[in-house]
């Protein structure tokens, strides 16, 4: 199926949790059947209380140890990734924005496995951010979800 779709940029969002390098690699191998490029951005979630490029330095420090070790994923198996920083008030909206102004034509992004505290018990929490993706993205989206962890597994 992925084949048939016309793939030449594919945008991967991330974030330093713990599906990063599948997703890394799930779309880096996507990419190279269809000849395409990757795209590897991190989103730097800025507080309305503070002007849009205020700088954090700390939090930009960690963005790009996430972003280099992307990098480093991609090309233990042979690839060249292209990376970006963003600040924006809500990663979810800043990835679909960075989507339609790059033109991809595949968002490829992972979730953690995580339980929702509220409403039922066990239910499943994907999150605002890719709830905003899914929702408004104006290509193709790829979700990874990371396998549950149980007790017996930590």
């Amino acid at each position: 199926m992925l084949r048939r779709m016309d793939v030449g940029k594919v945008l991967v969002p991330v974030s330093g949790n713990g599906v990063d390098a599948e997703v890394i690699r799930l779309a880096c191998e996507i990419a190279e059947e269809n000849s395409a490029s990757v795209y590897v951005v991190y989103v730097i979630e800025v507080d309305r209380s503070m002007p849009i490029d205020a700088p954090d330095e700390e939090k930009t420090s960690v963005a790009e140890e996430i972003l280099a070790h992307a990098e480093d994923l991609a090309g233990q198996d042979g690839y060249q990734i292209d990376t970006g920083l963003i600040q924006a008030r809500e990663a979810g909206a800043a990835i679909v924005e960075e989507a339609r102004d790059g033109n991809a034509d595949l968002i490829v992004m992972g979730v953690g496995y995580r339980r929702r505290l509220a409403r039922r018990p066990g239910e499943f929490d994907i999150g605002e951010t890719t709830s905003h993706v899914l929702r408004e993205a104006p290509c193709h989206v790829i979700l990874y979800r990371a396998p549950l962890v149980t007790e017996e597994q930590e």
